[in-house]
């Protein structure tokens, strides 16, 4: 039940160590051309390999990580860092942030202040949130992984368990990738505690009877057609990391532009459409991995997650649903297959990609304030 008060602070010989390993990195031979279809490009890779080495600040994303109360508490037999921001507001709504791969709490630092102040963003003191951000499991400041089993159920049990130890008895979940599984899990899982759940994609795909898709709106269609088109140039990572992760998690562990590389390919420029992440916020989640030595044991999520049995039912706890431009964010009629109280359902214009938290943090916090107002 013990909840340890945690700081950032890695040692300046991690951070040499790191300088040293980018010096001496022995680099791939170049493609000819430019085809994304090969995979990360190297330039790109070189690019942000001297910027990491030469001019990113690991220390400024450190500090700013620690402006915000963070913790470590051990559930089930894993520690589990999170950050825990208390709004000013005495009626604000607790609500549980969670993250994905290759993404990491730092995710969500842009939306802290939205959220949790809404009267200093142009929004209402009444729509303020406390809350609460973990570390996936073996993810990050949650250490390397113990055991095996953590799995998106699994992970959901920690989360409600985490939000009774620290003493709220109703709140809101929300997530982003591994997130947006996780946190309609958690509904499923704590309905007489949760008041709803907001996701940025539903994971919600054709079972294989060709009847599913007649008569499909043009917006099913077009997120059916993103879907495919993910599947053929991004979907490799998956079936790695779900049948052998530990084959990789060798490589990771060694090289930090393999890591770079490897995490890289869900933050390059084709896997965000319109809207490019900033070199200061990639390298920020891949050196968070890299400093905690992580990066092998994240992906064991998917492994843990393929062999685990699925939840029959479809949810019941209110869904809401802020799609952005550049993403897949789910196929409606599948997601109200799977998510019988599914009540919002906004596809912003706006290119957020698959890191709306960081590229639009206003428009995501206008959207999770509009779905939990009538739930508080």
């Amino acid at each position: 039940m013990e909840i340890r008060p945690f700081r950032v602070a890695i040692p300046q010989d991690s951070l040499d160590d790191l300088r040293s390993r980018l010096d001496r990195t022995r680099w791939t031979s170049d493609i000819p051309g430019d085809d994304p279809g090969y995979g990360v490009d190297l330039g790109w890779v070189r690019r942000l390999a001297g910027y990491w080495r030469d001019g990113y600040d690991w220390r400024a994303a450190e500090a700013r990580l620690n402006a915000y109360p963070q913790f470590i508490t051990e559930i089930d037999g894993q520690d589990i860092h999170f950050l825990h921001v208390r709004s000013p507001e005495p009626g604000a709504l607790p609500l549980i942030l969670t993250h994905g791969w290759p993404g990491s709490v730092v995710e969500y630092l842009d939306v802290i202040g939205p959220l949790t102040a809404p009267q200093r963003h142009g929004g209402n003191a009444g729509d303020a949130f406390h809350l609460v951000i973990p570390s996936l499991p073996g993810f990050g400041f949650s250490s390397p992984l113990t055991g095996r089993g953590w799995s998106t159920a699994r992970t959901a049990a920690a989360w409600v368990q985490l939000m009774r130890r620290l003493g709220y008895q109703r709140y809101g979940a929300a997530g982003n990738d591994a997130g947006s599984m996780i946190s309609p899990e958690i509904g499923r899982l704590d309905p007489d505690h949760v008041t709803g759940v907001h996701v940025t994609q539903v994971f919600s795909f054709p079972s294989g009877d060709p009847v599913e898709f007649d008569g499909l709106s043009e917006q099913d269609m077009a997120a059916l057609a993103k879907l495919q088109w993910f599947m053929d140039h991004k979907f490799s990572f998956n079936q790695l990391h779900s049948q052998q992760p530990q084959t990789l998690a060798h490589a990771l562990a060694d090289s930090p532009a393999g890591l770079l590389a490897w995490n890289g390919q869900l933050m390059g420029e084709d896997a965000m459409g319109e809207k490019g992440l900033d070199d200061d916020f990639i390298l920020t989640n891949v050196a968070l991995y890299w400093l905690t030595n992580t990066g092998g044991s994240s992906i064991r999520f998917y492994h843990e997650d393929a062999g685990a049995p699925r939840a029959q039912e479809p949810t019941t706890v209110p869904l809401g649903v802020a799609g952005f431009a550049g993403d897949f964010s789910g196929i409606r009629r599948f997601a109200q297959r799977d998510h019988q109280n599914l009540v919002q359902w906004t596809m912003h214009p706006e290119p957020g990609g698959h890191y709306a938290a960081h590229l639009e943090p206003d428009v995501l916090a206008d959207d999770i304030r509009a779905f939990y107002a009538s739930r508080r």
